[in-house]
């Protein structure tokens, strides 16, 4: 590692910052995936003495990257790689199989598994009549336990009469049971995290979030399931391809 460093060393003749320099050059080592999620990235005084620059100019490309979500920093720990799930717009999978595509180990913390009579919202979303019965489902979702999205879902108790039998991923659940979505419509905006979000994700009041709200629909088009999804924007990215 202490060899792969040396590629890092900032240009002195260059006009761009040097902290700038490495900043940019550790960015790329990060995509590139020359450290793994979680890991922890070379001290300040290793870079310091591997690339012969001063220890405020890497405290300084590390600060831009912790600003930038790329790194997080643990006190009286070290500074580490930032999980990050990438998870494309044009194909619906579960958060269970993006992670373990990109090396995550998906899990769960539940917090409510339950039934109950549908209130006005997931009778519009799903298409059902007054009074009917729905399962409702709330967790944290997590990659190698860290805690990267709060999760509430509803389904007709027609699809999921026991919400507690859900045990793992929900979409796995469907599909042994003939009800998988086959396409979903998803809306998303930026929010900033309440207090009870805040709490429950480990992180700052206000801090930005993702809310995503999906409608999954099965093959003959009736609605199965309407999720609410607060995301943490430093570990959670949304990627689109776009042609012409």
């Amino acid at each position: 590692m202490l060899a792969q460093l040396r590629d890092f060393k900032p240009d002195n003749d260059s006009v761009t910052p040097l902290y700038l320099q490495l900043a940019n050059k550790l960015s790329a080592g990060i995509a590139e995936g020359l450290w793994q999620p979680a890991e922890a990235l070379p001290s300040e005084r290793v870079l310091s003495d591997s690339l012969s620059i001063s220890r405020v100019t890497a405290r300084k490309a590390i600060d831009i990257l912790c600003d930038r979500g790329l790194l997080t920093r643990r006190r009286g720990s070290g500074t580490y790689i930032t999980p990050k799930l990438e998870q494309p717009l044009s194909r619906l999978t579960n958060f269970s199989e993006e992670l373990r595509q990109r090396g995550f180990q998906p899990g769960s913390q539940w917090l409510v598994r339950t039934s109950g009579i549908a209130v006005a919202e997931e009778i519009l979303a799903l298409g059902l009549s007054p009074n009917t019965a729905v399962s409702r489902l709330k967790r944290l979702r997590t990659a190698d336990n860290v805690v990267m999205a709060i999760e509430t879902t509803t389904i007709p108790a027609l699809y999921l009469p026991d919400p507690k039998a859900v045990t793992d991923s929900l979409y796995v659940y469907l599909g042994e049971h003939g009800r998988a979505p086959t396409r979903a419509l998803q809306h998303i905006r930026a929010v900033n995290a309440n207090a009870d979000q805040a709490r429950l994700a480990g992180i700052k009041l206000g801090a930005a979030m993702l809310h995503i709200t999906r409608v999954g629909y099965l093959e003959n088009g009736m609605a199965i399931e309407l999720s609410h999804s607060y995301c943490r924007s430093d570990y959670y990215d949304f990627v689109a391809e776009l042609r012409r």
